[in-house]
């Protein structure tokens, strides 16, 4: 297990190895969540970086349709 500690300045440094894993750059802004007793980091990324993530995917159902019935 990795660990890291909080700094007096409530500071904390991503340890290489997790930083070269998630593709980690300086000033990349997260996400902070408080969950269940935790604290969970999640990385926000550009919406350019999905592109092409979903290619083949079947939209044909994403939308629920229309009740026609109101």
């Amino acid at each position: 297990m990795t660990t890291a500690t909080l700094s007096p300045k409530f500071q904390l440094v991503v340890p290489k190895e997790v930083r070269d894993q998630m593709n980690l750059d300086p000033g990349m802004q997260f996400a902070v969540i408080p969950y269940e007793g935790r604290i969970e980091f999640v990385p926000l990324r550009p919406i350019e970086e999905l592109e092409g993530k979903f290619k083949g995917i079947n939209t044909d159902n994403i939308r629920e349709k229309k009740d026609r019935s109101l």
